[in-house]
């Protein structure tokens, strides 16, 4: 007996359900699950470690002051980031539906979806341009020499000074060009000691990969390979999602495990560079002066939503697959715990390589980081040059870099696909979910060929920072509000039990209702405050440029209002106060997706009242076959007199 309880016990932690509940079939045959637990895991892991983990997360770090950047990270990862991470997967999982079909919870506030899809659609559009120029930084390492290895190619400049000197190389390779840029080697070192130092990889990137222009307002040319590797991008994502969560869920098995392994081994590489402890030591060293900037503990909660993917409706479209009872609670900790602990783990190998690049150069670590984006694709390119043959490592790097995208790329997809399908709802799109995924793709290649021009990296780093930023914040705080004290927090922690079979943690209940939604709140106020306009390098951005800016951020936010009034408008009620209460009601649908879990209150009118009132229509059943026997047993006479006889047994 104690050993089938043990393998039933076996087999409903293998599913996700609740120990001691009853075995269910728990799929969702009409929407699809996941294969398995460890595809959501991997998934989710692939959604929050991204490219960001590489090439913002140190350059943060680094911006804002370094070690003591991580007291305001992991004081907001738990007071906001993992409790919002939680409450998000509950969220979905629950409901079974994406970011719209969730506010069945509460209507009015349905706006808060529409807010994440504008969100997801944003950071969609310019995530996909940094995973195309990765593309482009892969294919162009399938070569024997790597371009950005020297300055004595025809785009490199006079102040161009590499880590990497042509001396003990084939002198056909180091000549190639060499004429192009005849009697610049001879002044190269006395203009370098006068004028700021480039490398060639700055340049290859800037005057090669971008021709950057001098405006934001300049498009240029659309450079062309880049246009090229845009669609590559969009293709893959569009083939690894073809099947939804059947496709994409076998893909992350490789996506989200193989950048683990790149990692490890340019972090072996990097700490055995000369100079990598100064890079280390600036990385931890803590400069306390900068806590007191509201503008660092900004930037740490933004690093928070924008890492882990709060507020973007990513994580509520992924458990919105799960099956109902899985443990979600469980999940939330492991993926955060991972995410960030990736985070720490690449800015140890991005500062190991700055400690070696300032050592090589002689200057302090704060001077050879470019900013955004170019820190991926200017001190690790420089970086890889000095590994043995370097253009294999360049391409496991850069495909690695690929990788990280897409694994954020896929959820952002399929955040935006599932919203559409679960909101029209019919059979026909359901089955044609497919058509709908090549659509948003084929938008999503549309709108951004904007950045593939030669101001495309202005444009990135505008929507970057102001599309993904405060936007965030706000959407998260609303939706606390919303969950705890409009549809009650009481009900939610009795939905959460009723679904994981334990109610949710103490500490989780009081972030919550109090203490995520005041942080985040004082964080905002403290942004807003200590706001600075964006500049990129010495390019300080036009005000026109910084209206659109702006409009980017609220345009997601004020969804929220304009949603509300409509609800309001549309809901019964003669006054403005009671259109107001019906309009944040929860709908009759709101809850489990499957009929047998729909139990308590949740349950449809009758329902649970048949299995009470099924004996005693038993019994008037029974009733109407004794008087069909009695009628049975009624003889009718020749002069119309009946005889009937009392017992049917005589």
């Amino acid at each position: 007996m104690s050993e089938s309880n043990s393998n039933a016990a076996c087999t409903a932690d293998q599913n996700g359900a609740v120990p001691g509940e009853p075995g269910k079939t728990d799929n969702n045959s009409r929407r699809g699950n996941w294969g398995n637990q460890i595809e959501f895991i991997l998934t989710s892991v692939g959604y929050a470690v991204g490219l960001g983990n590489v090439w913002r997360f140190p350059y943060l770090c680094y911006r804002n002051g370094g070690g003591a950047f991580m007291f305001p990270y992991f004081i907001m990862l738990v007071f906001c980031g993992i409790p919002l991470f939680f409450l998000e997967l509950s969220f979905g999982q629950f409901a079974s539906q994406g970011c719209l079909g969730v506010w069945r919870i509460s209507p009015m506030f349905k706006g808060v979806g529409y807010g994440m899809m504008v969100v997801s659609t944003y950071i969609g559009i310019y995530y996909n341009v940094v995973i195309c120029i990765a593309f482009y930084y892969f294919f162009s390492s399938m070569t024997n020499l790597l371009p950005w290895t020297y300055c004595n190619n025809p785009w490199n400049t006079p102040t161009c000074n590499g880590v990497v000197t042509p001396t003990g190389i084939n002198n056909t390779l180091a000549n190639v060009t060499r004429s192009l840029v005849t009697g610049a080697a001879e002044v190269a070192v006395e203009v370098v000691n006068k004028t700021k130092r480039t490398s060639p990889s700055e340049e290859y990137w800037k005057h090669y990969v971008l021709k950057i222009s001098d405006d934001i307002g300049n498009f240029g040319e659309v450079r062309l390979p880049i246009l090229g590797c845009l669609a590559v991008s969009w293709v893959v994502v569009f083939l690894c999602l073809i099947r939804g969560v059947k496709s994409s869920g076998k893909v992350v098995y490789f996506t989200a495990t193989f950048p683990y392994v790149v990692l490890t081994i340019l972090f072996i590489r990097g700490i055995t560079l000369e100079g990598a402890v100064t890079g280390i030591k600036y990385y931890l060293t803590p400069q306390w002066h900068k806590i007191l900037d509201a503008k660092v503990w900004g930037d740490a909660a933004s690093q928070i939503f924008y890492s882990l993917g709060c507020a973007w409706g990513g994580l509520i479209t992924m458990a919105s697959y799960n099956k109902f009872h899985n443990n979600c609670y469980r999940d939330s900790i492991i993926i955060s715990i991972t995410n960030c602990a990736t985070s720490v783990y690449a800015g140890f190998v991005i500062f190991s390589i700055l400690g070696f690049m300032a050592h090589h150069l002689n200057v302090d670590v704060s001077e050879v980081a470019d900013h955004g984006p170019g820190l991926a694709f200017v001190a690790y390119p420089e970086a890889l040059t000095l590994l043995p043959i370097s253009p294999l490592w360049s391409l496991l790097f850069f495909f690695m870099l690929i990788l990280l995208g897409l694994g954020t790329q896929f959820c952002l997809l399929e955040t935006l696909v599932t919203a559409i399908v679960d909101e029209i709802g019919t059979d026909w799109i359901i089955r044609n979910k497919t058509v709908v995924t090549g659509g948003v793709a084929i938008v999503g290649f549309l709108l951004g060929v904007p950045l593939t021009t030669q101001a495309g990296i202005y444009w990135l780093l505008l929507m970057d920072n102001y599309a993904a930023s405060f936007s965030l914040v706000i959407i998260s705080c609303i939706m606390c509000i919303c969950i705890m004290y409009v549809y009650g927090h009481k009900k939610y922690f009795k939905d959460v039990e009723m679904m994981l079979g334990f109610p949710p943690p103490i500490f989780f209940r009081v972030c919550w209702r109090f203490v995520s939604p005041i942080i985040i709140s004082f964080i905002l106020i403290f942004t807003v405050i200590q706001y600075k306009p964006i500049t990129y390098n010495d390019y300080v951005y036009p005000g026109w440029s910084l209206a659109i800016g702006f409009l980017m951020a609220m345009s997601s936010v004020t969804c929220i209002p304009i949603y509300a009034l409509y609800k309001i408008s549309k809901s019964e009620g003669t006054t403005f106060l009671e259109r107001l209460k019906n309009s944040c009601k929860a709908d009759i649908k709101w809850g489990p997706a499957l009929s047998e879990h729909r139990i308590g209150h949740y349950a449809a009118p009758g329902s649970e009242g048949e299995v009470e009132v099924r004996p005693l229509k038993e019994e008037l059943k029974e009733k109407e076959d004794e008087k069909r026997d009695e009628i049975s047993l009624t003889i009718q006479g020749s002069n119309g007199s009946t005889t009937h006889n009392a017992t049917p047994s005589a």
